[in-house]
């Protein structure tokens, strides 16, 4: 069993500097992905528990290689698959809570992300999501199962080479103090920001010392771009909430000091923050650019709020879902997907390697 988990190795490592050698640039060698947070990283952990919160109907997966709704809040692929496709590790990172898991896909990663958690607990309570912490657990289990397959040593080796991603955040602020004042009512917006940057602080710590040591955490996008947002706030009048998009920015300020800070706290970390702000506003500024038409409008139905059990068989779908930024009303389109899985490739996988 050692042997064949090394000869995976090297297989792994081989392609990756061939690919990197091919395409002039430096890659970061990643031995497996494992994935937390929202619906932005689910793959389909949310089939298996007891929520509302579903993907795993039509329309959703209409893109998907053999057309498969798998749970991705999505017409097709999302970032997650692009990274594991062109990091040669595997064509996508399954859900851990798939039962049919091999041990294969145990060695090169999985996927812990559940749609509608966030860092708030009141957050995962409210879409019924596996929560952050409820994560870690898993990733607890998946742990002693790795150790199982090939040993203490390499366990720890995966951990400290894996690249752990983390993208989470927005259903706090948007349905915790936007749309529902839960947290509004005890926080002002700059407070609330504080308390989810401390959960957060307190999960990387949690996976420091669980032996993760390539960390790379994904910033809030534009928030009052997003489809259901404008229309909450404006209806049918189409543009951009600025002030939901100066929270963000400033969210994403102190993600970036926070992130510095806790790197120097946790001696040979390396801990990444990824740009979806400004990636985002590209698309939204410069559709043209992009071959995108519509960005302010979902493709599944009307596009003003259509999303998860709302978007399903009966609801009507636009005919060309790249022409879109956002799939549904509140979830990118797999063309909008790939130019960010680029764009972090480009600006954000390097900074491992320096």
């Amino acid at each position: 069993m050692r042997f064949t988990f090394h000869l995976i190795m090297l297989i792994q490592v081989c392609i990756v500097a061939v690919v990197a050698t091919n395409n002039n640039i430096t890659s970061p060698i990643f031995p497996s992905i494992l994935a937390f947070g929202d619906s932005t990283m689910d793959t389909g952990n949310n089939n298996y528990i007891n929520t509302w919160n579903k993907a795993n109907h039509f329309p959703y997966g209409k893109d998907f290689p053999g057309h498969v709704p798998t749970g991705r809040f999505c017409n097709g692929k999302i970032v997650i698959d692009f990274f594991a496709s062109n990091l040669n590790i595997k064509d996508y990172i399954p859900p851990f809570l798939d039962p049919n898991l091999s041990n294969e896909e145990l060695l090169t990663g999985v996927n812990f992300a559940s749609a509608g958690s966030g860092f708030d607990e009141v957050t995962s309570t409210a879409f019924s999501a596996i929560s952050m912490f409820k994560q870690i657990e898993y990733f607890k289990a998946y742990i002693a199962k790795l150790k199982y397959i090939v040993g203490e040593n390499e366990t720890k080796e995966i951990l400290e080479n894996a690249l752990i991603t983390i993208s989470v955040g927005s259903n706090d602020v948007i349905f915790n103090f936007y749309e529902v004042p839960v947290r509004r009512l005890m926080f002002s917006m700059d407070k609330y920001q504080d308390y989810l940057q401390d959960r957060l602080q307190i999960f990387i710590e949690v996976l420091y010392d669980l032996g993760c040591r390539k960390i790379g955490v994904a910033g809030l996008p534009p928030i009052g771009c997003i489809p259901i947002q404008i229309t909450s706030k404006f209806g049918r009048g189409r543009q951009c909430v600025e002030s939901e998009n100066s929270d963000s920015e400033l969210y994403n300020r102190k993600l970036i000091q926070r992130l510095s800070k806790i790197q120097a706290m946790l001696p040979g970390s390396r801990i990444v923050y990824t740009d979806l702000y400004y990636s985002t506003l590209d698309l939204v500024n410069q559709p043209e650019k992009y071959g995108i038409m519509v960005t302010n409008e979902g493709c599944c139905g009307s596009g003003l709020i259509e999303v998860s059990v709302v978007c399903n068989e009966f609801t009507p779908v636009c005919d060309d879902p790249s022409k879109y930024i956002f799939w549904d009303s509140i979830h990118f389109s797999e063309a909008s997907y790939l130019y960010l899985a680029k764009n972090i490739e480009r600006q954000v996988l390097p900074q491992f390697l320096s």
